[in-house]
């Protein structure tokens, strides 16, 4: 039986959640950036949001009668059947199709998550065959979690092998078979129902809070959207035919010039530094932003990463960072763009140092200069920074 098609809300008819949908464009255009976690309680339109999201993703290319939907421009990433191809000299052939939103179930099996092998016609015919799973559905395509905190732990276990390795794996009787499985991982969460591993935590790039705060005004708008939408959806959905339009194109437009987009070396120092001042755990975080930036000044049909771009990249980044192995509670907001706004001036002034995390003494009310301060907390806790590596921030609540 076939997937049965919902008709969704038109993505650029949702009420709100700016922010949100504009992180969900932003993977869209470069899927490298690695997917969003959503959290918010119930009724705050999560689930809407992404479901709308696939009447906008755009086209990609695929080898004709693959079973995973293997890209023909990496070569060096396809799977077995591909490679016997390529390797035998046949000319793999190539056709467009449209990304897609694969659901994961909480009551999918392990079997129907990574496959399962038809060990029946291993031993009749002496092939290794396979069943696909959703991770080969997921290939090139959006991998949808709902309520991704209460997936079970072995569950959770194969998704992040997969989301790490871009790379699906079964064994089953000593027999093995591997098939790319690169998505963009999109979940959502209440957080009311309980807390994320910290491994898949940080798998999710970046993070929007999809919170309740709604004006009166915008409240009522939702209401008559939805009621119009109810009544009669085919209609609704041609009087948001030119805005869904205009929107693809400018993702398509975003897409053509993505490699075009230069991060200037003093911009990527300021990264750095200001990473290395929130002391976020790893370096994940660094690459994240890099490559946010990069794509919403893509989106905004610009050539170079300016500050906005960085403030922007950052808060979507680093809002749910662990920080000192897990001692430190994610920055705020406030502490994200001081951090950013104050490494982006000094790089600006050209301040050369040993090191990006070096922090140059600053003179004192007499005029001498005060002792030398290190690395952690530097932009980033209001005066609560970092001296000789200690800082005095707010500190993680331990469980009791």
């Amino acid at each position: 039986m076939g997937e049965l098609k919902r008709t969704t809300m038109p993505f650029t008819a949702l009420v709100g959640l700016d922010k949100l949908k504009l992180a969900l464009v932003l993977n869209g255009i470069n899927p490298q950036i690695g997917g969003v976690l959503i959290s918010g309680p119930k009724g705050t339109g999560k689930t809407t949001v992404v479901r709308a999201l696939a009447d906008l993703l755009p086209d990609v290319e695929i080898v004709d009668d693959c079973r995973f939907g293997c890209n023909p421009q990496t070569v060096d990433f396809l799977c077995n059947e591909c490679s016997a191809k390529v390797a035998k000299g046949e000319k793999l052939k190539i056709r467009l199709r449209k990304m897609r939103v694969v659901n994961l179930p909480l009551s999918t099996t392990e079997d129907r998550l990574i496959g399962s092998m038809d060990i029946e016609r291993v031993l009749q015919d002496g092939i290794q065959a396979l069943r696909p799973g959703i991770l080969a559905e997921a290939h090139q395509n959006v991998l949808y979690v709902d309520e991704v905190n209460l997936l079970p732990d072995h569950l959770v276990d194969d998704l992040l092998d997969a989301a790490a390795t871009k790379i699906n794996s079964i064994e089953r009787e000593g027999i093995s078979i591997s098939h790319p499985s690169d998505f963009v991982l999109i979940g959502t969460m209440n957080p009311e129902e309980g807390e994320l591993r910290p491994q898949l935590l940080d798998r999710f790039a970046l993070h929007v809070a999809a919170g309740t705060r709604h004006t009166i005004e915008d409240r009522m708008e939702l209401v008559r959207r939805n009621l119009g939408f109810e009544d009669n959806p085919d209609k609704f959905r041609e009087q948001w035919d030119e805005d869904q339009q205009i929107l693809r194109e400018q993702i398509t437009h975003a897409k053509e010039i993505l490699n075009e987009v230069t991060l200037p070396e003093s911009n990527l120092r300021a990264i750095a530094m200001a990473c290395d001042a929130l002391e976020v755990d790893g370096v994940r975080p660094d690459i994240v932003i890099s490559k946010t930036a990069i794509t919403h000044a893509a989106l905004e049909n610009r050539t170079e990463v300016n500050l906005e771009d960085m403030k922007l990249a950052s808060q979507l980044t680093l809002s749910h960072r662990t920080r000192r192995g897990g001692l430190l509670e994610p920055p705020s907001s406030d502490d994200i763009d001081r951090a950013i706004t104050r490494a982006f001036e000094v790089t600006k002034k050209k301040d050369r140092r040993k090191s990006p995390t070096e922090v140059p003494a600053e003179p004192d009310e007499s005029g001498g200069e005060r002792e030398t301060r290190k690395s952690g907390g530097r932009f980033g806790r209001q005066k609560s920074f970092a001296k000789f590596g200690r800082q005095e921030g707010k500190k993680k609540k331990l469980k009791e």
